[in-house]
């Protein structure tokens, strides 16, 4: 498991799962390949209007998506970039970068494929509006990685 200190408060999120393919196949999937199966209909800014998803795939890129009249929307900021193990970013989606939480993503190898371990900290930025977000995403990052299964067995390249 992530073993970074938790700020006190808010427990982080924190979700596990076992896709069939590669650390390396895993981490490129999730982030040089969101836009193929990321969820933007129902886990976006731009929700319907949402046509792709971008990681600038080095410390202090930006995770953004694009609307189809070009709007960009920025997520967060990449903080560490470590292909194939982990990433970790700041998290604000159509928020205010103070409010930023963290995301951080580890792919780890496993008989038969790679677990990917993700855990969403620092609740406590967004004050009274924290525990019912939390509660959001708890559900929330379920759907996100359901798909991110679902891509690697279709073999998403």
């Amino acid at each position: 498991m992530i073993t970074n200190p938790v700020t006190p408060g808010i427990e982080p999120v924190r979700k596990s799962i076992i896709v069939a393919v590669t650390p390396e196949r895993a981490f490129t999937v999730f982030t040089q390949r969101a836009d193929a199966w990321w969820p933007l209909e129902g886990k976006s800014m731009f929700k319907e209007r949402a046509r792709t998803l971008t990681y600038e795939p080095r410390v202090g890129g930006e995770v953004y998506e694009t609307s189809v009249d070009g709007e960009r929307g920025v997520w967060g900021r990449i903080l560490a970039w470590s292909p194939p193990d982990s990433f970790r970013m700041t998290w604000h989606p159509g928020r205010d970068e103070s409010t930023a939480q963290e995301l951080e993503v580890r792919f780890v190898a496993v008989a038969g494929g790679t677990r990917v371990e993700l855990e969403h900290r620092g609740w406590e930025k967004l004050l009274d509006q924290g525990p019912a977000s939390r509660a959001d995403y708890d559900g929330g990052w379920i759907a996100v990685l359901d798909a991110l299964v679902d891509a690697c067995a279709r073999g998403i390249a």
